[in-house]
C-alpha cells in the first residue's frame, strides 16, 4: 500500500500556472505507474495524465499544456499546469498503480481556474 499526500492547488486567472506535487511513502514508489485525476463537481472523475517508468501519456484535453514528472529518489510526482482555462477547475487526485490499476488515492486538492 503506498499512501498519497498532494499539495500545490489554489485559485489561479485562466492563463496562469499551477504546480502540483504528490509526496509517496513506500521503498518501491519506482515500481509503480503513478497518474493524476481530477473530479469536477457534478463529473466523474477522469484521466489527467499518467508517467511510467519510461513513458508518460496524456489525455487530450491536457496535452501541450500539463507535464507530468516524478523523483524517483524523492518518492513524488508532480503535475506541472500551464495555460489553464476555468475548464480545468476540479480537485485533482493522484494515485499510484501497477499495470491498468490504480489500487491507492491521495485526498486530493482543489484547483480553481478564473475567468
Amino acid at each position: 500500500q503506498v499512501q498519497l499526500v498532494e499539495s500545490g492547488g489554489g485559485l489561479v486567472q485562466a492563463g496562469g500556472s499551477l504546480r502540483l506535487s504528490c509526496a509517496a511513502s513506500g521503498r518501491t514508489f519506482s515500481s509503480y505507474t503513478m497518474g493524476w485525476f481530477r473530479q469536477a463537481p457534478g463529473n466523474e472523475r477522469e484521466f489527467v495524465a499518467r508517467i511510467t517508468w519510461s513513458s508518460t501519456y496524456y489525455a487530450d484535453s491536457v496535452k501541450g499544456r500539463f507535464t507530468i514528472s516524478r523523483d524517483n529518489a524523492k518518492n513524488t510526482v508532480s503535475l506541472q499546469m500551464n495555460s489553464l482555462k476555468p475548464e480545468d477547475t476540479a480537485v485533482y487526485y493522484c494515485a499510484a498503480g501497477v499495470g491498468g490499476t490504480y489500487l491507492d488515492w491521495g485526498q486530493g486538492t482543489q484547483v480553481t481556474v478564473s475567468s
